[in-house]
């Protein structure tokens, strides 16, 4: 059986602008309505397990919380139901803005 694989912000970052991928936000409302990732949906981690069908259409998919515990649990969810190409981003959120990347609000998330 694969496995999923840990990635940095700056792989992530580079992953945004180089190929098409699903950027899953596994936090909790009041985590999420202080920013999110960039082209992110929210997902929080209690409905990966319901709507991981949705999930299974995609080719990548990156998991981020908000240190990395909670969207290691969904990517390792998403492996074992047959996801390829599953992701999760290292250090989470708290990673990705000490690397100097922003956070957008959740109603800007999915716009390009």
């Amino acid at each position: 059986m694969s496995n999923y694989s840990d990635i940095s912000a700056e792989d992530l970052s580079v992953m945004l602008t180089a190929q098409p991928l699903l950027l899953v936000d596994v936090r909790n409302a009041d985590e999420v309505a202080r920013g999110v990732i960039q082209g992110a949906i929210h997902i929080p981690l209690a409905m990966v397990p319901i709507q991981y069908e949705s999930l299974t259409k995609v080719e990548n998919i990156v998991f981020y919380c908000h240190s990395g515990v909670r969207s290691t649990h969904a990517a390792a969810f998403a492996i074992n139901k047959g996801c390829k190409n599953v992701f999760n981003l290292s250090g989470g959120v708290l990673a990705w803005v000490r690397n100097g990347y922003p956070l957008v609000p959740i109603s800007n998330a999915a716009k390009n």
